[in-house]
């Protein structure tokens, strides 16, 4: 649905009386209230209820990876997908009754694999009678009560998020993504949740849904002048007297932002970036909050609110559908009001169950479509090449995104003011199991490189700028001494950096010294064979989550914006492939950086 005025005014007024959804059928609170229990010299009334929690699903319906073309595997043997969720779920359901569970989620959900890329872009939910998100088809068919919005929801677009919203049964959650012009809610803040008890009136549960304030850095180009993203902390104060006031005994949070404290982009934004332990130790009123956004596992986690000194429990079920969260709460019935008497969470592990037959079979031909169509060949290669070094060792296949990238940044700057600059790229090793074979290469080849929907910018860099910013992504690496052993197991991810914020830069030489402390280990940064001025100016093709400031790498997010467009790399690389039809190392990969101690290389 495009994005209007009169859209927005409508979807403002809407969402301002919330969403309101009953755990049984739309029941009224009886009339003859419990007796109050304690004074009466009987026991007091007691109610039991779950909700269960997901995030970070990230498109995974089925326990597949789409660019290996196999069934999911990692080294702890987690399994992923919604039709594995639905299996617990289900029996969670029947265990507790099904009337006394809700189920929620905390975003990231329409982002993340092959099949929800296609039915973003390859067969779009928005074309004339489009499809329906697999996503919304499997969380209609489990019964998702709500869901709060993720960034990665923005990823492609605000029609197609809005298209996806109309398919859901089920609200869109996100109390503090604000129309830019109304500065009132884009969608429905809240959802309110009546649960039926034996002894008279209901318990009313009120979900707030919370989103990432990152949105509008990230997806600047989807959002700028359409909606504004306040921080958790200031919104979650705004709405949860406002659901006391309306009656709600408990307040659950589902948050997309981790429970840290922390922001990844530095100071590009007033808010912070993890902020859900912020908001239950500052925002009095909160039962318990599901964690999104930081892809950790948390099972249980108290926090004491300041002002209350009442614990609020948070929980992160682990991503992709790898966990699901249960918050076992205990009432009792005291001063004509229900209280939680205790709450307590848990997480269930996918990998136990099998996957759940409705939702397989549902959405059996949407996967067979995907399947073919990342196995359609676009290419060869003269050689295989993999990542499995590329954390350590300057690799062919992470030199083919940087000459991809560098090569489309030329074009697009050509006959420009910019034209006579060098064109410098950065990029990552997003995983370290991505391969090119010799012989034919496919599209879940290619886009396995870049498994992220980032798109491409051109940034102005000083050659001074560059060192600091290679400086800084060299904290990568675990400092070992000049003769030491060293084990490729232990020497990288230092400081818990992950390997998508290790960049590696072409188009210059330079060692990286891992005997120095991080800060000074870039030696011999050259361009040309000559040591690097500090005044020259270069060009970097740079993804857009690190040019807006992701992994707060110095100068990138204040450097001037010289080019950007809305294509996503992988498929950048993949009309690349396309375009050459056959890729040969030796036409681009080098040897541009190296790790060293005392100018001695370590591999």
């Amino acid at each position: 649905m495009p994005l209007n005025r009169r859209t927005f005014l409508e979807r403002s007024a809407a969402a301002g009386a919330g969403v309101a959804i009953a755990g049984s059928a739309a029941a009224p609170a009886a009339a003859d209230e419990p007796g109050q229990g304690h004074g009466h010299g009987r026991p007091p009334k007691r109610y039991s209820f779950t909700v269960m929690g997901t995030t970070d699903l990230h498109g995974n319906v089925f326990n597949w990876d789409y660019f290996t073309d196999k069934e999911f595997d990692d080294k702890a043997h987690n399994d992923v997908g919604l039709a594995k969720i639905s299996t617990l779920v289900n029996r969670v359901r029947e265990e507790k009754g099904r009337l006394n569970t809700l189920l929620i989620d905390a975003g990231d959900t329409i982002q993340g694999t092959q099949l929800s890329y296609y039915y973003a872009k390859v067969d779009p939910i928005t074309a004339a009678s489009g499809p329906v998100h697999p996503m919304a088809q499997a969380m209609n068919a489990i019964g998702y009560d709500a869901a709060a919005l993720g960034n990665h929801e923005f990823n492609y677009g605000i029609p197609v998020l809005r298209k996806f919203e109309e398919q859901c049964d089920f609200p869109l959650l996100g109390a503090n993504a604000l129309d830019a012009k109304t500065l009132r809610p884009a969608f429905a803040p809240y959802s309110m949740h009546r649960l039926r008890t034996p002894h008279g009136r209901d318990v009313r549960v009120a979900v707030l849904g919370l989103t990432n304030p990152g949105i509008a850095i990230w997806d600047k180009q989807n959002v700028s002048g359409k909606m504004v993203f306040p921080g958790l902390e200031e919104q979650a104060a705004k709405w949860v007297p406002k659901l006391r006031s309306m009656g709600a005994d408990v307040v659950i949070v589902s948050a997309h932002s981790g429970s840290s404290g922390t922001s990844s982009y530095g100071d590009q934004l007033p808010y912070i970036e993890n902020a859900a332990g912020l908001v239950a130790e500052q925002v009095p009123g909160i039962d318990a909050i599901l964690v999104g956004h930081a892809h950790t596992e948390i099972a249980e986690y108290f926090v004491t609110n300041k002002e209350t000194g009442r614990q609020v429990v948070l929980s992160e079920p682990l991503k992709w559908g790898q966990r699901l969260t249960l918050f076992d709460f205990d009432l009792v019935w005291e001063k004509g009001r229900w209280t939680v008497e205790k709450v307590g969470a848990q997480v269930l592990n996918s990998n136990t169950v099998a996957e759940d037959a409705k939702i397989t079979r549902l959405l059996g031909d949407e996967h067979k479509k995907v399947v073919a169509y990342v196995n359609q060949v676009i290419g060869t290669s003269t050689v295989a090449m993999s990542t499995a070094d590329a954390p350590w060792k300057d690799e062919p296949i992470i030199d083919l995104i940087n000459q991809v990238q560098a090569e489309t940044v030329k074009a697009a700057l050509a006959g420009g003011q910019w034209a006579a600059l060098p064109v410098l790229s950065q990029a990552s090793c997003f995983s370290r199991t991505a391969a090119i074979p010799a012989g034919e290469v496919t599209i879940r080849d290619a886009a396995g490189l870049y498994p992220f929907e980032n798109t491409l910018e051109a940034r102005l860099m000083t050659g001074a700028q560059l060192k600091e910013y290679l400086e800084f992504s060299a904290r990568y690496y675990v400092q070992t001494p000049a003769g030491a052993p060293v084990d490729t197991s232990k020497l990288t991810n230092a400081g818990g950096t992950p390997d998508y914020n290790y960049d590696a830069v072409s188009g210059v030489t330079y060692e990286i010294d891992i005997a120095k402390p991080a800060g000074s280990r870039i030696v011999n940064l050259s361009f040309e064979g000559r040591a690097i001025d500090p005044a020259a100016r270069f060009v970097l093709a740079v993804n857009n989550y690190r040019a807006s400031g992701g992994g707060n790498f110095p100068h990138i997010a204040r450097a001037q914006q010289l080019w950007a467009n809305s294509e996503e790399i992988r498929n950048t690389i993949i009309s690349w492939v396309q375009a050459k039809g056959t890729v040969d190392p030796a036409s681009f990969a080098s040897v541009g950086w190296k790790l060293t101690r005392d100018g001695t290389p370590v591999f």
